[in-house]
């Protein structure tokens, strides 16, 4: 029998800063971006901020008005990562088999190595304790027969506590929760289950299969097995690459976005940065994706397949464009996203449309290689777009293509 143990970190980045100034520990505290830069939104929160209401994705704003006397720090992604990877490396005593789920959670296959250290509830306790003594930050542990009930039970019981789940009692712990709580069940889905009287996850696991199926299609019969706790997910060692399915970049802005021409400069910008980690992937794309943040925080997004596959900055941000003009009803933007998609390996056979000269997609390639090269060797403000010039948009500054801060 498969065993499963997923670590989730309590509270990460606010622990982390917290554990690094004492001062903290009796206020409510979150990790929040900029609001000179816009970024203001709450990345993590402490206990007692929690226990005041404050989520993640608050605005600083809604924060401040739910927690009087919150301190918000800036987030220091560096030192989070660090701690991030000294929490990994103690999940490897356990199994040599262990899955990030994000910086602060993973999965640990147990199943060959249960019997040495002495079962899945041990283990679990084992490497809380381990955590707490050499990070100083406090984690919950979920252990289960399948991947998917493990992260759930360690999501019942925080902070600092194991959860176990096993044959005998998973329909008592799991089939009682909403829906929404199993991993793999968005917002949109949950509601088009919901409107199917599925409400719980023991509703899901006794719905009628071809219902789900005629509704989500193969997704369905799939969420339908993790509710009934008969998934096969396995663990993928963190040696092994993940599949590569998108390439994308997005921003907030500085400041609101209120014409045309301040998106297009926005939108060539971070085209330009998905073109490039496109080379640096080999790969070019079929399909091409936007997304926009109004002001209010509302949201939209629409993507196109492409008539031939590209991976210039000049298609990429052409693709982009086209979508910008269809979706954007004229408000304020707060933010864009662009991303492209359906890649394939640069070097594979493409089938060119009869209307795109194979010269002109070469040469714009090329352009984008040599533009590439002349900023790595002098920095990037040595070549750029006109556009540019005393542009209040975006702080120029790429984050790069490591982000394990983001999902």
């Amino acid at each position: 029998m498969s065993l499963f143990v997923h670590v989730d970190m309590n509270n990460f980045y606010a622990s982390v800063e917290c554990l690094l100034d004492p001062s903290l520990a009796d206020k409510p505290v979150a990790v929040a971006g900029s609001p000179e830069k816009r970024h203001g939104v709450v990345l993590a929160k402490n206990e007692i901020a929690k226990k005041y209401g404050v989520r993640t994705g608050d605005t600083v704003s809604e924060a401040s008005a739910k927690a009087p006397g919150i301190v918000f720090v800036p987030p220091r992604f560096e030192l989070y990562d660090k701690m991030s990877k000294r929490m990994f490396g103690i999940c490897n005593r356990y199994s040599f088999c262990v899955e990030p789920f994000g910086p602060d959670e993973c999965w640990l296959d147990c199943t060959e190595t249960a019997h040495i250290f002495g079962g899945g509830r041990k283990i679990a306790d084992s490497l809380r304790a381990d955590i707490k003594r050499e990070l100083g930050i406090t984690a919950s542990a979920g252990v289960a027969f399948t991947k998917l009930f493990a992260k759930l039970g360690s999501d019942m019981k925080k902070p600092d506590a194991t959860t176990v789940i096993t044959h005998e009692n998973f329909r008592e712990k799991v089939w009682t929760l909403d829906v929404g709580e199993l991993c793999g069940v968005g917002s949109k889905t949950a509601e088009k289950l919901r409107r199917l009287n599925v409400h719980t996850i023991g509703d899901l696991a006794n719905a009628d299969v071809r219902v789900l199926k005629k509704l989500l299609g193969k997704p369905g019969e799939d969420l339908r097995r993790a509710a009934r706790g008969e998934d096969e997910g396995e663990v993928r060692e963190a040696v092994q690459p993940r599949e590569l399915k998108s390439v994308s970049h997005g921003l907030t802005a500085l400041r609101d976005l209120v014409t045309r021409e301040d998106g297009l400069i926005l939108i060539n910008y971070l085209s330009e940065l998905v073109a490039a980690r496109m080379k640096k992937y080999g790969v070019r794309a079929h399909g091409a994706y936007l997304g926009i943040r109004y002001a209010d925080l509302s949201r939209e997004s629409k993507q196109t397949s492409l008539p031939a596959p590209v991976r210039s900055s000049t298609d990429i941000a052409e693709a982009a464009v086209g979508l910008f003009d269809v979706i954007w009803n004229g408000a304020p933007l707060r933010s864009i996203d662009v991303g492209m998609f359906a890649l394939s390996p640069e070097a594979a056979p493409k089938q060119l449309s009869m209307f795109c000269e194979r010269r002109d997609a070469e040469c714009r390639e090329k352009l984008d290689d040599a533009i590439d090269s002349i900023r790595r060797r002098y920095g990037k403000s040595a070549v750029f777009r006109a556009s540019q010039l005393d542009e209040d948009i975006y702080t120029d500054k790429d984050i790069g293509d490591f982000l394990p801060f983001k999902r």
